[in-house]
Order: C-alpha cells, then sequence, then structure tokens
C-alpha cells in the first residue's frame, strides 16, 4: 500500500468540479484509491462521497493506495492533487 498526506490549498476546498475530475481520474486505475480527512474516508471512484466529507481549504488530507497499479496510481494521484487542489 502507497500513501501520502496533501493539504488542499484550492480556495473553495474540494466542491463539485474538482472532485468530479478526481473521481473520473481515480477510474484510470485497478487499484482501490481512498481519500481520508477528518476522520471520514471515501473511495476516491464515489462522487458523493467525496463531496459529503465537506474539505475545505487547509484541510489535510491522506490519499492511500492499493492494489495491482498502486505505485503509477499514487503518483499520478500526488500528481492530480498538487495540479488541480
Amino acid at each position: 500500500m502507497k500513501s501520502f498526506n496533501y493539504v488542499i490549498t484550492d480556495e473553495q476546498g474540494v466542491h463539485a468540479r474538482p472532485a468530479g475530475i478526481l473521481v473520473k481520474e481515480a477510474k484510470k486505475y485497478a487499484s482501490k484509491i481512498t481519500i481520508s480527512a477528518g476522520g471520514k474516508n471515501a473511495e476516491a471512484t464515489k462522487l458523493m462521497a467525496i463531496m459529503s466529507m465537506g474539505i475545505k481549504k487547509g484541510t489535510e488530507v491522506t490519499i492511500s493506495v492499493e492494489g495491482d497499479d498502486e505505485e503509477a496510481a499514487a503518483a499520478e494521484m500526488e500528481k492530480f492533487f498538487k495540479e488541480n487542489l
């Protein structure tokens, strides 16, 4: 299992548009990708679960990746977070 932490820098936090793009990105991989923040967890492929977390700017999230392509998936997800959130 691979994981990394990231502090959300987007002014609006994780809102609908970037969450939708995140879901699309996460679905490219066979690995299970999980987002954790504030005691809540959500699968990165489930838009409503991500939205219900209410992740705001300044929140530290932990992204965990587990599966056959976890190396590539973790690297790409980290890149995605830096570029979009």
